[in-house]
């Protein structure tokens, strides 16, 4: 009777996907410090601060006749608090690349099974961004990204004065154009139908071609290569303004551009070549990062869990002039944006996301998690890049008095040898780069990203003069 008062919930089916034998996929976090992280403090912030969020961070899972539950364990926390060594002395310059080579590793390693699936890595020397780093390593059948931000939160405090709340900037939508209702009514059909065939196809028949991104090899517990840059939130504003366009719409064109870029420069042949993106959406009702208790209510409106959704979005091609035309480059730059927008929107407003998770669902209830986990690897691993992104507050926050400079994240486990994760904080835009290593340059393609926000920023002001 004890072992079975012991046990939790049942694991969602998604956890179920997350930990079968093709995936098992974990959210990495990155928090840097402005000052030296107190080493000494972070068993207490364990303990104290990060334990108590959910039972899933004490519960390790189960399985009894093909059905995996969360079990409550009793937590050794120095078991998940690792302190690397590194050789003392050598510039920030040299321990950017110990960070980079220490997540590298992280990415190769699985999480325990036989412990709660979650460490803290706590990196004590100074690099180019930060004075210390703290990594924190959660498996994704804890929790989908927003879940995992909000247990985040959770454990730091506005660092002006931790009394008060962060806040987040507003999510208001562009406001859609009117169409009569039998319009509306007949090209949501006609997208639904066509998208949810289009994203099958793409998770079961279709390859992405094989490109200077794209190995077509699984990469699932490779080495990475990472690479981060960051953009001002008030010019991202100011292209949106200008474009009539989101911040979303924006993004996702400087990626797709920077990408097609980068391509044309390693083989321009590539430019025409297929390429996928594989957009992750958050299913909630979208509102503010809410507490962990209200979370786990009964029938809250953002549950804590995995509900998540997937859109595939064609890369539009890149068609440059062999001269050197600005104004074509200039038309190049707001297309790209214009056709994230129109192609984001248009898939958005069908209900194939929707259809997507039933169909899911369906895989799941006939052929098991298996079948539904093999589905996910393909849909990944078919496509050229995945792209997921969340929402930071507009204040500084700190950990344990340790002021956060800067914050991203990324993913580990997935198949897919690009991956794209953007995160807003502190008027700034953090986008990271995942990437398979040994196959894209990542000093050349942050550069062509670069280049792509520069041509987009150029193009949007000559619009408006």
């Amino acid at each position: 009777m004890e072992l079975e008062e012991e046990v939790l919930e049942p694991v969602s089916p998604t956890g179920h996907y997350f930990t079968s034998s093709v995936l098992s996929v974990s959210n990495l976090a990155v928090l840097e410090t402005e000052i030296p992280f107190d080493e000494s403090q972070i068993m207490s912030l364990v303990q104290n601060v990060f334990l108590p969020i959910s039972p899933r961070f004490s519960s390790i899972m189960v399985e009894n006749n093909g059905k995996k539950r969360w079990k409550k364990v009793e937590v050794r926390v120095e078991d998940h608090v690792n302190i690397p060594i590194f050789p003392p002395s050598l510039s920030p310059e040299a321990y950017d690349k110990y960070l980079d080579d220490y997540i590298s590793k992280l990415a190769v390693e699985r999480l325990s099974p036989e412990k709660p699936l979650w460490e803290f890595h706590i990196i004590k020397y100074p690099t180019s961004n930060a004075a210390g780093n703290v990594i924190i390593k959660l498996h994704h059948a804890l929790g989908d990204g927003f879940s995992l931000m909000s247990a985040l939160l959770s454990c730091l405090q506005r660092a002006d004065d931790p009394r008060l709340p962060l806040t987040f900037p507003s999510r208001q939508r562009s406001q859609p154009k009117t169409e009569s209702f039998v319009t509306k009514v007949c090209s949501s059909v006609f997208n639904t139908l066509s998208d949810f065939w289009w994203g099958i196809s793409n998770s079961t028949m279709d390859e992405d071609d094989l490109t200077p991104i794209r190995s077509g090899k699984g990469i699932e517990f490779q080495p990475i290569a990472v690479s981060t840059m960051t953009f001002s939130l008030d010019q991202i504003k100011l292209i949106k303004s200008n474009l009539g366009v989101t911040i979303n719409d924006v993004l996702t064109g400087m990626i797709f551009l920077g990408t097609r870029l980068y391509m044309q420069q390693i083989d321009k042949s590539s430019r025409k070549a297929r390429g996928t993106a594989v957009v992750l959406l958050n299913t909630r009702m979208m509102g503010d990062y809410t507490s962990i208790q209200e979370m786990i209510k009964p029938n809250s409106k953002m549950p804590w869990g995995n509900h998540f959704t997937f859109l595939h979005v064609p890369i539009p091609n890149l068609f440059l002039p062999e001269d050197d035309h600005h104004h074509e480059y200039s038309n190049i730059a707001l297309e790209f944006v214009s056709k994230a927008q129109k192609i984001i929107s248009t898939k958005r407003n069908s209900l194939a996301i929707y259809l997507t998770s039933r169909f899911l669902e369906i895989l799941n209830r006939f052929g098991g998690h298996e079948a539904a986990a093999k589905y996910i690897r393909s849909t990944l691993k078919n496509s050229s890049m995945v792209i997921s992104n969340m929402i930071g507050p507009v204040e500084q926050m700190a950990l344990g008095n340790h002021p956060i400079k800067g914050f991203y994240f990324l993913v580990l486990g997935s198949p897919e040898g690009l991956d794209v994760t953007i995160v807003s904080y502190m008027g700034k835009v953090r986008v990271a780069f995942k990437m398979e290593k040994g196959l894209i340059d990542p000093q050349k393609f942050k550069s062509c990203m670069e280049n792509a926000f520069e041509m987009i920023l150029k193009a949007s002001d000559a619009k408006t003069n």
